[in-house]
């Protein structure tokens, strides 16, 4: 599964660890997670991410 970083703030999302301030379980690619969550650091939409190379 892929990481995804947040570009104005560099947080990387890893599936692998989910993001447990909102209860999103390890194991959630970057795709399958709500529409509306948002960077737990910064609080960007989806939008702004992209794949880390």
């Amino acid at each position: 599964m892929e990481k995804y970083e947040c570009i104005p703030c560099g947080y990387v999302y890893d599936p692998e660890l989910g993001d447990e301030t909102v209860a999103v379980p390890a194991g959630t690619p970057f795709e399958d997670l709500p529409d509306d969550w948002v960077c737990p650091v910064c609080g960007v939409g989806k939008d702004q991410f992209e794949p880390v190379a």
